[in-house]
């Protein structure tokens, strides 16, 4: 992989840490934002490593699904169930209200959609560059569907012009592409992606009603259910089952 080794379930996944990091959460769709981990939310488990006695604030970003409202309150009842009152959609004309709670919020969600609709929306009004800041001065960052393949080397997206598809650079916070819920033709796409890379990217795989923690030791660590790893190696992928820990 061209970022440095990937590894998965302890092995290396990115390259070293620039500071303090908080682990990203990658979902395949937001079951897990309502999932309990023996008797404790997800969810809470990820704001408690948020440092201070401030409250919390939390952006849901909806720029992949065109900021459907449906998909909002799926946001607000998850951030009732912590506690974090302080919330807000940042809609995809980020204006200055918009901007400015973004700026300060710790708790950021990408929601699910059209990858290549919500980078396009990022990198057009500038959003792009706050949530980059907002991760390395240590926001949680939570990718559903979409956003959890935003999160990582490339999107997968359909090429307009064609059948096939493409990729396109994202936010690189995990050096590995990123596809979600596609179980049923047992990764097809994320198999002819890495493929057509020969060994310059690892792909991981997160099925549907599961999801990925990629912690700033550099380890990941799937969640609820089995995640999958694919490599190249010689001619052809191999692919790798990552098995939950038991909850």
């Amino acid at each position: 992989m061209a970022a440095g080794p990937v590894a998965v379930a302890g092995r290396q996944l990115r390259a070293g840490s620039q500071g303090r990091l908080q682990p990203l959460y990658l979902l395949a769709d937001s079951q897990l934002l309502f999932w309990k981990r023996g008797d404790r939310l997800l969810l809470r488990s990820a704001i408690d490593g948020l440092a201070g006695n401030a409250p919390l604030s939390a952006a849901y970003i909806g720029a992949s699904n065109g900021d459907r409202p449906e998909f909002y309150d799926i946001f607000e009842a998850a951030m009732e169930t912590i506690g974090i009152g302080d919330r807000r959609m940042v809609t995809s004309s980020f204006g200055a209200d918009d901007r400015a709670f973004l700026e300060r919020a710790r708790v950021i969600i990408l929601a699910g959609g059209d990858v290549r609709l919500g980078w396009n929306i990022f990198e057009r009004t500038g959003m792009a560059e706050v949530i980059r800041a907002r991760y390395t001065q240590g926001a949680v960052l939570i990718g559903i569907s979409a956003g959890a393949m935003q999160l990582g080397l490339h999107g997968i997206v359909e090429n307009p012009d064609s059948s096939a598809t493409e990729l396109i650079d994202v936010f690189k916070f995990v050096p590995a592409i990123v596809d979600t819920h596609d179980e049923h033709s047992e990764w097809a796409r994320l198999s002819a992606a890495i493929e057509t890379m020969e060994g310059r990217a690892t792909g991981l795989g997160i099925p549907s009603g599961g999801g990925v923690i990629v912690h700033d030791d550099a380890t990941v660590e799937p969640l609820r259910r089995p995640a999958l790893e694919i490599r190249y190696e010689g001619t052809g992928v191999v692919h790798s089952l990552l098995s939950p820990a038991e909850d």
